[in-house]
């Protein structure tokens, strides 16, 4: 496996060494954790999930990439394995009194299975922030829930207060030997479905309980298989505890990956991690959203961000160094996701992968130069066009462009800045991405004698030129609006100035057209926010 050397068990991140535990209290080794992952009670609840090739992603990436299937658990998620294991160690006493614990989700809907499955009952603390699909889950399950404050460990305070109110004992979503040990047998799993070479896997980190029980386990029977740990960008507690050699609260967390939003990692599973893992890599949600597509057109099932992480770093990892014809696992952990979220995930999930350029490009306003515009675009499939007339001497467009591979989004803006268009290349920039794409328009003074028409078209590609160039070149285009959804037919809406002596032409003109159309001139929406 090329990359940065680093010592046996330590990552290339600078460590500096400091006691995490209190002085006289002797900290589990290998040989612990290994017992402990070998004897541990999951199956009550959970399944051994598979290992399946990712064939589509692998070829694209010249690797072979694993998936392990743990969103296919009865929750949905590789909690429930830490969870059950944990409560099935204590006494009839304390399972008498109930369990209560702090949960982003997934962690919650494990106790509460286990909770069920032992006949104990189970107070759920989660964020408010918590996906409502969670929250419905673990109630489904029997828990009782209580949402409180905004992040994992706004909730895991509460929830300590809690425990002594109410007598309850606590089970802690990751820093915990049993919880750990339980996450620990998802490596024992994959070790026996692939006896062959791997070179990596790779592991999402939110308080690290996961990666911990995985680095343990891998380490004890197959030390030369690195463990790589994955975090949100934004979200990044155990990557700069370790490099502080402590470990570091942080003021706020992203809250995209709502599974792995934790502000401060566990006292053990800071050890583990510090001591067992070889490298960390960062993402953003950009690259999470594209692995969730490439996991969808693999398996035909949708992954959680938190659940996509490992899948997101393993193709950075193999394009950062150069890698061919490695074998790497990737932990797809949870598939816990929000419908409602699907929408930003398939609109950010081109830009993640770099298969869509989105640029500003201003076009003179002067004959043919729209004409030599769309000689620019050449056969690239338009994914977006954005227009509104503001300026008698130029057009300013935002469009979006299909690309093959990543950083051509510079190389088209340079082929319009030296056709003579100003291009601006916004395909990593924030505030285009969120809200400039959907703002294009308003009204305009110059818009006079505009109309305004829906047409609808098949949707293939070079089937928006086609539209475009059967447009009179006597009227002017003052409004143009197209996005690509994926559908089988193109919605365009578009704003033509028609004097009123050519309003009979233009009606002839429209019935030239091989397009269905409807006259939205008079539409209330249009007279308020766009005439």
């Amino acid at each position: 496996m090329s990359g940065p050397k680093s010592p046996k068990y330590a990552s290339p991140v600078q460590r500096k060494r400091v006691p995490t535990r209190r002085a006289g209290v002797k900290p589990l080794g290998l040989s612990d954790y290994l017992q402990k992952i070998l004897t541990a009670r999951v199956y009550d609840v959970a399944i051994e999930t598979s290992l399946e090739l990712a064939r589509n992603l692998s070829q694209r990436m010249g690797n072979q990439v694993f998936l392990k299937r743990e969103d296919t658990q009865p929750v949905f998620s590789f909690k429930l394995r830490g969870a059950y294991n944990k409560m099935a160690r204590l006494s009839a006493e304390q399972l008498a009194r109930g369990v209560i614990c702090a949960s982003a989700g997934n962690h919650a809907q494990g106790v509460a299975l286990g909770a069920k499955r032992l006949g104990c009952k189970a107070m759920i603390v989660m964020p408010v922030t918590t996906p409502r699909l969670k929250v419905d889950a673990v109630e489904a399950l029997g828990g009782a829930v209580v949402l409180h404050g905004e992040s994992y460990s706004d909730a895991y305070a509460h929830a300590l207060e809690l425990e002594q109110k109410h007598g309850l004992t606590f089970v802690h979503p990751f820093d915990d030997p049993d919880v750990i040990a339980g996450q620990g047998t998802i490596a024992m799993e994959i070790l026996r479905q692939h006896p062959g070479p791997i070179d990596a896997v790779f592991v999402a980190i939110g308080g690290g309980g996961l990666i911990s029980g995985v680095a343990a386990y891998i380490k004890a029977v197959r030390p030369e298989i690195k463990v790589i740990g994955v975090q949100m960008n934004d979200s990044d507690a155990m990557i700069r505890s370790v490099k502080a050699g402590k470990r570091v609260s942080l003021s706020e967390v992203g809250l995209f990956s709502d599974g792995t939003a934790v502000k401060q990692v566990g006292v053990e599973t800071f050890r583990l991690t510090r001591e067992l893992v070889d490298d960390f890599v960062t993402v953003d949600a950009d690259a999470v959203c594209a692995a969730i597509k490439d996991v969808f057109q693999d398996t035909r099932s949708i992954l959680e961000p938190a659940g996509a992480l490992s899948v997101a770093a393993a193709k950075q990892y193999i394009e950062t160094h150069q890698l061919q014809g490695r074998t790497l696992v990737a932990i797809a952990c949870g598939a816990n996701m929000n419908f409602d979220r699907l929408r930003f995930v398939a609109e950010r999930a081109d830009v993640g992968e770099e298969r869509e350029a989105l640029l500003a490009v201003t076009i003179p306003e002067e004959r043919g130069s729209f004409k030599r515009f769309c000689g620019v675009i050449g056969p690239r499939s338009v994914t977006e066009f954005n227009y509104r007339i503001s300026d008698e001497r130029s057009a300013h467009v935002f469009i979006g462009l299909t690309t093959t591979k990543r950083g051509e989004s510079a190389a088209i803006a340079a082929e319009f800045n030296g056709q003579g268009f100003g291009a601006i290349d916004l395909t990593l920039d924030e505030l285009a991405k969120l809200h400039l794409r959907h703002m294009v328009g308003g009204r305009s003074e110059l818009a006079r004698d505009e109309r305004l028409y829906r047409f609808v078209f098949p949707e293939r590609p070079g089937a928006l030129m086609r539209f475009l160039s059967t447009l009179h070149p006597g009227w002017n285009i003052s409004l143009f609006h197209y996005r690509n959804t994926g559908a089988d037919i193109g919605r365009i809406l578009v704003g033509i100035q028609v004097p009123r002596e050519d309003k009979k032409a233009f009606r002839e003109f429209l019935g030239t057209l091989d397009y269905p159309c409807v006259d939205e001139t008079d539409n209330p929406a249009y007279r308020l926010f766009l005439r």
